[in-house]
């Protein structure tokens, strides 16, 4: 089982940025997906955006064209780069491996607070 670890979140004013990083015990690409998830209280827990291995992103209509996600397989991270972030964004921010169709690990979640 790889182990995930977020890190990057904090509190960011209304239109500011945040990366986020994703650190995986093991080789990424070992994965057929990665993604990134948000939770916000009291709202089920949405998939914000996932990579391929062959690269292929695909994002949330919510936060398309502002945010952007990138994975380094020499250093097992994939990072989730978030611009133009409005007080909506605020969730926990959980990274996740996809294989099989199916998200079966997760990390412990980083928290990102956009005060307006």
């Amino acid at each position: 089982q790889v182990q995930l670890v977020e890190s990057g979140g904090g509190l960011v004013q209304a239109g500011g940025s945040l990366r986020l990083s994703c650190a995986a015990s093991g080789s990424i690409f070992s994965f057929n997906r990665m993604g990134w998830f948000r939770q916000a209280p009291g709202k089920q827990r949405e998939l914000v955006a996932s990579i391929s291995k062959g690269g292929i992103t695909n994002y949330a209509a919510s936060v398309e064209g502002r945010f952007t996600i990138s994975g380094d397989n020499a250093k097992n991270t994939v990072y989730l780069e978030m611009n133009s972030l409005k007080p909506e964004d605020t969730a926990v921010y959980y990274c996740s491996a996809q294989r099989f169709g199916v998200y079966g690990s997760w990390g412990q979640g980083t928290q990102v607070t956009v005060s307006s």
